[in-house]
């Protein structure tokens, strides 16, 4: 009797020393996000995101449209000589008269070059100016004075920015290595004609304002 109940002392004893130890065990458990091998539910951990200009991995140039550009660049390069012709012709300042002589000579000589280029190249290129650019043409036609010059300078402005970004990407990216050259060989031309173009511009809006003091008076 007193064996057995001396037992039961030891074995309760023995639980009551053991059962903070057991409570204070870890329990197994998912690694915590942040914590070495833990991921994100619905991750693959054999792959990683990759973000674009970020890997530090070059961003892939998208090819010129090399035939888009030439026949392009024939509509523009047509268009400016016949508007070039207008403002030889219609403008009331020196200044507008002769950018319009420049444009004559520069886009004929472009133009012929061009003609070579696809020729060689066997890509079609139209044969006369289609309506899009023809109603350029037709609005500014019926213009006199200093609103042909205003207008026509606007439209120059206009066109010669998009004209040096489309031959830029063409001398950058094109495919074909006798387009790119053309593009290439013809953009320090067509710079400087924004480059003037952009004077011209500054210049009409100086004289309107001194038109509109003047009128103040």
């Amino acid at each position: 009797m007193k064996r057995s109940l001396l037992l039961s002392i030891l074995v309760t004893g023995a639980c009551w020393f053991l059962q903070p130890a057991m409570a204070q065990a870890p329990s197994p458990q998912q690694p915590q996000a942040g914590q070495p091998g833990s991921r994100m539910p619905g991750s693959n951990p054999n792959t990683s995101a990759q973000t674009p200009g970020i890997t530090g991995e070059p961003m892939q140039r998208t090819k010129a449209d090399d035939q888009k550009f030439v026949r392009d660049a024939a509509l523009g390069g047509m268009t400016e000589v016949e508007l070039g012709k207008l403002a030889a012709e219609k403008g009331s300042s020196d200044d507008v008269k002769q950018f319009g002589k420049k444009m004559v000579d520069d886009h004929t000589k472009a133009n012929d070059e061009l003609k070579k280029v696809a020729s060689a190249q066997s890509i079609q290129i139209p044969d006369a100016i289609d309506s899009k650019h023809q109603s350029r043409i037709d609005k500014l036609s019926k213009l006199s004075g200093a609103a042909f010059d205003k207008a026509y300078i606007k439209d120059q402005l206009k066109d010669h920015q998009n004209d040096v970004r489309d031959f830029q990407n063409e001398a950058q990216n094109g495919a074909d290595p006798a387009v790119k050259g053309f593009a290439a060989k013809t953009l320090p031309t067509l710079q400087e004609h924004l480059t003037k173009v952009k004077d011209l511009n500054k210049g009409s809006k100086t004289s309107t304002t001194a038109d509109a003091d003047r009128s103040k008076q």
